[in-house]
């Protein structure tokens, strides 16, 4: 019995002494002194590769082939926006990304029973290799190399394919690109010429490049001591169908994004470098002049008549105080799904200008969305007479606006043409901006004035039982009596109203000579119907044989003859020449 424990006391004894070897060997890792080439004493090793890892993509550092091996879904996308989306041709495409290659296995391969795909990968001389070094080929067998050869191959046929679907993409860009027009619009949101907005297009040649300055002839004539006399100027690069911005030497530089792009040597007054342009950026000028930009591009649709707009706050006509542009213009010819239709209004606005952008979106949207009734339509071409579409378009531009404060006039006039090219003109109007059309020599009044003290609005007030006081010349502060928005105060009077009123239909002969002025308040207040009207002859007639955008000149003279009066107001006109070719455009606002 004594036997048997000593017998078992022994074995316990080794088996701890083991486990205490054990532990130190793990401990001290006395493996790490061997030399290398202990471990790779034969010449051929096989390494188990997952087929996960053989699945991973390669990335590709060839640009030409990333071009190339683009994505089908978004090729297929851009084909049809060659077609279809003449916009999306103007983007710049991406050309850098990444290219997937699928790893072919080799021949020799076979999997195990584990589900992992063994590789035998014979290294020529390991012995050789140091770390950080640089292997000059791939110890892979030959018969791998052979394998991506073949692949190689396939993927210079699916390349091929590939360039054919470009050639034939490119096929269509030419076409598109023909049709596609782009407008430049800029406006002043800080600085002395807060407020003031200026707009062209890139078919405009004649009056490209657009100069901004202090000084005249400049394009954006900017009333600021920091700007330049000739400080920038925007051009059409028809090379990359791109507007470009040049500091044109200028001595309080350049900012577009918060970026400098004037020349380094601000000094020298030498120009900087052409900058492409993007719809929202920011250009500033000097410190505090910034211009905000929008760009727009459209397909090519006729306006069959001349068309001139232009507009200026008027920042520094009131002792010198900044005013705030409140006034919005705009036309769009022909309106959406509605052809030989067309509408050019003004809107301005008081309390702010959120109600005149809001009743400058929504009128057009509701005279195209009744007038899309083939029937009333109709009705419109066989009477020539649109006072139902106007009143009804009205009254529902009234019910969207939800302005409680803010208020707006609008003046919008209605153009339209038959079968037989004949123009027909109907205006409707809330507020005091004017419109005047001028046919055969006779001037015709298209508007009504809306102020409390008209006499109109005067015999209104009396019809509804509610005749103003003596002496009373506003409602509620205000000396508008009709306008759109403003429903806090329309809620405390009655009185007010957004009734428009609705003139009659005017035809229109394109060899009368007619053509039609739509101006806010500050043009009326300090120029005449009879000087305007004047003004307009004698530029026709100093133009008689250069007609090429003789309605934007005539636009910025009439404005510069309110500018020489000194108003006292948002100054906002549309000129509209009857007795021009066609133009090219569709929808415009400013």
């Amino acid at each position: 019995m004594a036997m048997l424990e000593s017998i078992v006391v022994v074995t316990l004894l080794l088996l701890m002494l083991l486990l205490i070897i054990v532990i130190i060997i793990f401990a001290f890792k006395p493996w790490r002194f061997l030399p290398f080439s202990f471990f790779s004493s034969s010449s051929t090793r096989s390494r188990t590769i997952k087929v996960g890892d053989l699945e991973r993509p390669l990335v590709s550092d060839n640009v030409d082939v990333a071009r190339d091996q683009s994505n089908d879904s978004t090729r297929n996308y851009d084909l049809e926006g060659a077609c279809y989306q003449n916009e999306a041709l103007l983007r710049s495409p991406r050309t850098q990304g990444l290219v997937h290659k699928p790893r072919v296995p080799p021949a020799s391969s076979h999997l195990s029973q584990g589900g992992s795909l063994i590789l035998d990968v014979i290294s020529d001389s390991p012995e050789d290799l140091s770390v950080g070094q640089t292997l000059r080929r791939p110890f892979v067998a030959e018969h791998i190399i052979e394998a991506q050869k073949h692949v190689k191959q396939e993927n210079q046929s699916q390349n091929l394919k590939l360039d054919v679907d470009n050639n034939r993409l490119q096929e269509f860009v030419p076409k598109a690109i023909n049709d596609q027009r782009s407008r430049i619009s800029l406006e002043v949101v800080a600085g002395p010429s807060r407020g003031l907005r200026c707009s062209i297009q890139s078919t405009s040649t004649s009056r490209l490049p657009l100069t901004l300055g202090r000084v005249s002839p400049s394009d954006l004539l900017l009333k600021d001591s920091e700007v330049s006399g000739k400080h920038a100027m925007i051009h059409w690069n028809s090379n990359k169908l791109k507007w470009e911005l040049v500091d044109m030497g200028s001595l309080n530089g350049t900012l577009l994004n918060s970026r400098p792009i004037n020349h380094p040597d601000s000094g020298s007054r030498q120009w900087g470098d052409p900058m492409e342009l993007a719809s929202g950026d920011t250009i500033t000028l000097g410190t505090t002049s910034k211009i905000y930009v929008d760009i727009s591009s459209q397909q090519e649709c006729l306006v069959p008549f001349g068309v001139g707009m232009t507009s200026d706050p008027m920042s520094l006509r009131r002792g010198a105080k900044k005013l705030p542009m409140e006034d919005v213009c705009y036309y769009q010819w022909p309106l959406p799904g509605v052809d030989k239709f067309g509408v050019f209004g003004i809107c301005d606005g008081h309390g702010g200008v959120e109600a005149a952008k809001s009743a400058s979106k929504i009128l057009p949207e509701m005279i195209a969305t009744i007038l899309s009734d083939s029937v009333r339509r109709e009705k419109v071409l066989s009477q020539h007479d649109a006072s139902d579409i106007l009143r009804e378009a009205f009254a529902q531009t009234e019910a969207c606006m939800n302005n409680y404060y803010e208020g707006c006039t609008a003046t919008l006039l209605l153009v339209w043409a038959d079968g037989d090219e004949n123009f027909f003109a109907q205006c409707a109007n809330v507020g005091d901006s004017a419109c005047l059309i001028n046919a055969g020599g006779k001037q015709i009044k298209m508007t009504e004035e809306h102020k409390v003290s008209s006499y109109s609005e005067r015999l209104r007030m009396e019809g509804i039982g509610e005749p103003l006081k003596d002496g009373e010349t506003r409602l509620c502060g205000l000396n508008l009596a009709r306008m759109l928005g403003d429903k806090f105060a329309k809620q405390q009077d009655s009185r007010f109203s957004s009734e428009p009123y609705i003139s009659e239909v005017v035809h229109l002969n394109q060899t009368s000579g007619a053509f039609a002025i739509l101006a806010s308040d500050g043009f009326w207040d300090v120029v005449s119907v009879k000087k305007a009207v004047q003004l307009v002859a004698q530029m026709r007639e100093r133009h008689s044989t250069d007609t090429e955008n003789l309605a934007e000149k005539i636009a910025n003279i009439l404005l510069n003859e309110a500018r020489t009066l000194r108003t006292k107001d948002n100054t906002s006109i549309i000129f509209l020449d009857f007795d021009s070719r066609p133009r090219i455009s569709c929808e415009v606002k400013s």
